[in-house]
């Protein structure tokens, strides 16, 4: 009888407790559903723990029963801004035009003057049978080409050559996207896909892009100055390498490499 469990709440014993007493008493009862009662509130416990857990994946599965509406992507028009102007280089001077293929002797023009005025004396006819007239004494070059009409000097003729792989900052006309500006932010609302991560923080903003136009039309060096976020970044990236030829620089009636700088805009507009 020691040895044995003792369980003071088992009906028996709260019988021989109230033995002989009112057991219409309030504390009868209160022990007789003691066990039941306790067991009722442990259930409803671990039925509201677990509810209160898992309310947020409640949540989230009913609202992916309710189709959302699709956000808008606002484009706002893009201000193409002229890139920054360029300090005028110095040209070096010009090549002095080549020697004469014959001898030239001054000639100075006819003026009437006194003999004790007179302080240069013309060339001599036998002068001008081995030379031409002109306006200053000039060596000849025996095997020089014969031109016509053409400048000549004492210098040999160096031809200035302009480096083919420059990139200018700044030309006589820009280069363009077929069809103009309108045509460009029409090409941008059709082909930028807003960054879905982006999307869902609401960051918004202007990645504003560098690239090289070259001769042909195509874009090259595209660089990122700065953007709201890598993934815009990125996204005006892609945009600007599948563009389709713009029309190159003119710098001296020729198509040229030219630099260009322009800012894409990311915006999201609410539901109208």
């Amino acid at each position: 009888m020691l040895g044995s469990k003792l369980d003071i709440l088992k009906q028996e014993w709260i019988d021989v407790v109230f033995s002989g007493r009112n057991k219409s008493y309030g504390a009868y009862e209160l022990r007789k559903t003691n066990p039941k009662n306790t067991n009722k509130a442990l259930l409803y416990g671990i039925i509201f723990f677990v509810f209160v857990i898992s309310l947020k994946t409640i949540i989230n599965k009913i609202e992916g029963f309710i189709p959302k509406a699709p956000e808008k992507v606002k484009i706002s028009d893009v201000v193409l801004t002229p890139p920054p102007a360029e300090k005028k280089k110095e040209l070096p001077p010009p090549p002095e035009p080549p020697k004469p293929k014959i001898d030239q002797v001054k000639f100075p023009p006819p003026i009437v003057k006194p003999d004790n005025e007179v302080k240069e004396e013309p060339p001599t006819v036998q002068e001008l049978k081995v030379a031409d007239p002109g306006q200053k004494d000039i060596k000849g070059d025996p095997n020089a080409d014969i031109k016509i009409d053409e400048p000549v000097g004492n210098s040999d003729v160096k031809k200035v050559t302009e480096d083919e792989n420059k990139v200018y900052d700044v030309v006589e006309v820009l280069p363009s996207f077929p069809g103009g500006p309108d045509k460009f932010i029409q090409y941008l609302s059709k082909n930028i896909r807003y960054p879905a991560v982006d999307r869902e923080n609401n960051v918004q903003g202007k990645a504003v892009m560098q690239f090289v136009v070259e001769r042909d039309g195509s874009l090259t060096d595209i660089k990122v100055l700065r953007a709201p976020t890598t993934a815009m970044g990125d996204e005006a990236t892609r945009v600007l390498k599948a563009s389709p030829k713009w029309k190159a620089g003119i710098q001296n009636g020729r198509p040229v490499r030219a630099q260009y700088t322009i800012p894409i805009s990311f915006t999201l507009s609410g539901e109208e």
